[in-house]
């Protein structure tokens, strides 16, 4: 949004006078000016009072001041008392949050004010959802010692639909919502469609739960199958509301945008068709929005990363850019892929593929033999592609092994590449950027879409490679737009601090490797731990652990750094095909190069802040979508390994049990506490280990085990194990001890 220059300043709430609208421009006051009336008032108002003290007439502006006083009743500003009236919050000594859900049918509430969660007993939760907003009054304590509160006012529901899976019995059938909520909704037989008991199903609420009736609801829509990773995959779409289904108008201009490049479209641009450009990506790769090139030049190198210019197709308000910014992400699935944007253009005209030609955004880079960036500019180009190459089959080629398929003309780049590589890993390693080499998990699937293999893909230096190229990349955009203190958005990453920086120190400290108290600001410190552990079996357990103790990243106006890469400034400029903020970052370097000024970038703080906060939102739905689906395609393959020992590590330790990661199959599974040795069981500090209280004997992170696979529960994404044998150190000097009963074993105060 452009600056609007001469305009006055929104009008503040001050003193009582005669007229209280006299100070708005427009006749309905906006939310803080509305809370300020309320506040000179100091007594409950209803609508028809407040218009009427306000001067507000007539039946839009009426409508439009309800509108906003249920804004702030949705925000946990005002409620309605049993008179109709609308009451301060803050007078009420009430406290506004969003419910989170357990399945045992109590809850909790995340206060808005970020203090301590609000123990929910079971009675207040039988009216509400997880993520319903409502309002609860403090009534002591409860579980666990947290304080406990009422639900006095229910001030917006989370949903008006669901997905859960159908049952029926004795000629009744309803619904159970997968994820937390413990909630049945009735489902009459007019209702059901053509739903069959076990099926996944979408559906409507008719009748919200109560305290003293049953939630209602109609089957909208048929899923199918959850032991089908297809409906599993619909499923996801549908819980975690990732937009699926293209507006008209966005296919329409997609379709219009056609399959070649236009000739006219290629003016005025950097030709780069004569450099052997190539693409490294993944066998199973569907998008290619990125080409390198490298060649001698000077004491180093000059290194060229070529983007998709999509900014070029996909204008800012017009209906592909509303889709886009709506979806924010492409998800990636195991099935198949939800694309940011429509397949005429990520997956043709946006897509770098060989042999033809594309338009570009680009990133020309001098990198001196230490893998500094001495130099950048940014241009438009277009270019044609000359290979499209794998990661593998460029390993293949730089160890020297037959069979790779790397073109000739093509291998002196890959030669050059590796040089670059080699100089920005040196600088990696000076800056003490984290080294999390963790495995990737695939799905493996047939032609069918049934689930044949759960497999890891270790990265190799082809990996790296391009890693450091696009890091190399995204570092020049992020200095380029600082530098012209442009308005866009940074990806930050905090560093460990307070309890999970306490509680990693004490995880390492258990393992006899200290952790200096400023790992939380240098991760060099980190880092260092990190090449420590790397030859060790249960390197991927502390390596998780590790990246679990640092916040996600998130994308704001404001540059803070990365921590995780050790960067001061760091954007994302090399994806605009699948993220968002990327297509921002293109926009933001092509008004630029156009001559524009950085105060007329149509994008300003506040928009900047209030899209950072979506974009990072839509990321971490996405990855909570795919785990979904993952986990529970997870469980199926192990449904045929029930029964079966198999070798596995202790990866995470809670007062319930042991989590075990399945070393062939890198799948989690719970050792629960009732399954191990009888004694009683506690949680050692820094959650590192359980130690028996009779026995003394642990059972530690990183422990190896032998387990047995004892039940698959895919509703609940859940693998229940038992132990065999391993792990359980036993102290120095001390015999295991004979149980003190013959009778059966009797659970531990742990135990749950």
């Amino acid at each position: 949004m452009r600056k609007q220059r001469g305009r006055r300043p929104s009008p503040t709430a001050g003193p009582a006078k005669t007229s209280p609208n006299s100070a708005y421009r427009h006749p309905v006051p906006d939310p803080n000016s509305l809370l300020a009336v309320f506040r000179q008032q100091g007594v409950p108002l209803t609508l028809a009072a407040l218009a009427s003290l306000l001067e507000v007439t007539g039946e839009r502006q009426v409508a439009d001041l309800r509108r906003r006083l249920e804004a702030l009743r949705t925000a946990g500003q005002l409620l309605v008392n049993r008179r109709g009236e609308y009451c301060l919050s803050e007078k009420l000594d009430v406290i506004p949050g969003t419910v989170t859900a357990h399945r045992d049918g109590f809850g909790f509430l995340v206060p808005d004010d970020g203090s301590d969660d609000v123990y929910l007993p079971v009675p207040d939760m039988r009216a509400v959802l997880d993520g319903d907003r409502v309002a609860v009054r403090l009534s002591g304590s409860g579980r666990g010692g947290r304080r406990a509160g009422t639900v006095v006012e229910i001030l917006a529901r989370s949903r008006d639909s669901f997905v859960g899976r159908y049952h029926r019995e004795r000629d009744l059938g309803w619904v159970v919502e997968s994820g937390r909520s413990p909630h049945h909704f009735i489902v009459t037989d007019q209702d059901r469609g053509n739903a069959e008991p076990g099926q996944l199903v979408k559906l409507e609420i008719l009748e919200y739960p109560g305290p003293a009736h049953e939630a209602r609801g109609r089957v909208v829509e048929v899923l199918g199958d959850p032991r089908d990773p297809r409906v599993l995959t619909n499923a996801a779409i549908e819980m975690f509301h990732i937009p699926s289904r293209w507006p008209e108008k966005a296919l329409a201009d997609a379709r219009l945008v056609g399959l070649e490049v236009a000739p006219a479209d290629k003016r005025d641009r950097t030709d780069l068709r004569t450099l052997p450009l190539v693409t490294i990506d993944g066998e199973d790769a569907r998008d290619f929005d990125d080409a390198v090139f490298a060649e001698p030049q000077g004491d180093g190198w000059r290194l060229i990363v070529a983007i998709a210019d999509v900014s070029h197709y996909v204008r800012s308000g017009e209906a592909i850019d509303t889709e886009a910014r709506r979806r924010g992400t492409s998800v990636y699935f195991p099935d198949r892929v939800v694309p940011m944007l429509p397949e005429e253009l990520s997956n043709e005209l946006c897509s770098l593929k060989p042999a033809v030609d594309r338009l570009c955004m680009v990133c020309d880079m001098h990198v001196d033999q230490n893998g500094n960036v001495t130099g950048s500019r940014f241009y438009r180009g277009v270019m044609h592609s000359w290979a499209r190459l794998t990661y593998n089959a460029v390993d293949l080629y730089q160890r020297g092994q037959p069979g790779s398929g790397v073109p000739k003309a093509v291998q002196p780049v890959i030669d050059n590449l590796y040089g670059v590589f080699a100089g920005l890993h040196l600088a990696r390693g000076r800056r003490g950027a984290l080294d999390l080499d963790l495995p990737e998990i695939k799905i493996q699937l047939d032609a069918a879409g049934g689930i044949v293999g759960v497999a890891s893909r270790h990265r190799n230096d082809a990996h790296r490679l391009i890693e450091e190229c696009m890091i190399a990349a995204n570092v020049e955009a992020a200095r380029y737009l600082g530098k012209h203190k442009l308005t866009t958005l940074y990806r930050v990453h905090a560093g460990p601090e307070g309890d999970r920086l306490d509680d990693l120190r004490l995880l390492f400290q258990g393992l006899g490797i200290p952790i200096a108290e400023t790992a939380g600001t240098r991760p060099a410190e980190i880092n260092r731990v990190l090449k420590l552990i790397s030859d060790r079996p249960d390197f991927t357990m502390l390596a998780t652990a590790v990246l679990r103790s640092m916040k996600q990243a998130v994308y704001q106006p404001a540059n803070k750094g990365h921590f995780g890469l050790a960067l001061s400034t760091y954007a994302h400029f090399t994806s605009p095909i699948r993220r968002y903020p990327d297509l921002l970052v293109h926009r933001g370097i092509g008004h630029l190069l156009d001559g524009g000024k950085p105060a007329a970038f149509p994008v300003e703080i506040p928009a900047a802040e209030q899209l950072g906060t979506t974009t990072s939102m839509q990321e971490r739905r996405a990855d909570e979508a795919t785990r979904y689906v993952e986990s529970r395609c997870k469980c199926l393959f192990m449904e045929d390994q029930v029964g079966a020992t198999l070798d596995g590590v202790v990866t995470g330790v809670t007062h319930f049990g042991l989590f075990v990661m399945l070393r062939d199959l890198l799948v989690d599974g719970l050792i629960h506490v009732t399954s191990l040795p009888s004694d009683y069981y506690h949680l050692e500090p820094g959650a590192r280990g359980l130690k028996g209280e009779r026995t003394g004997r642990a059972f530690r992170l990183g422990d190896d085990v032998r387990v047995r696979v004892v039940r698959v529960d895919t509703d609940e994404a859940k693998i229940d194990l038992a132990l065999e044998a391993g792990g359980g150190q036993q102290p120095p000097g001390r015999r295991p001890a004979e149980p003190r009963s013959t009778g059966p074993k009797r659970s531990s105060r742990s135990r749950r």
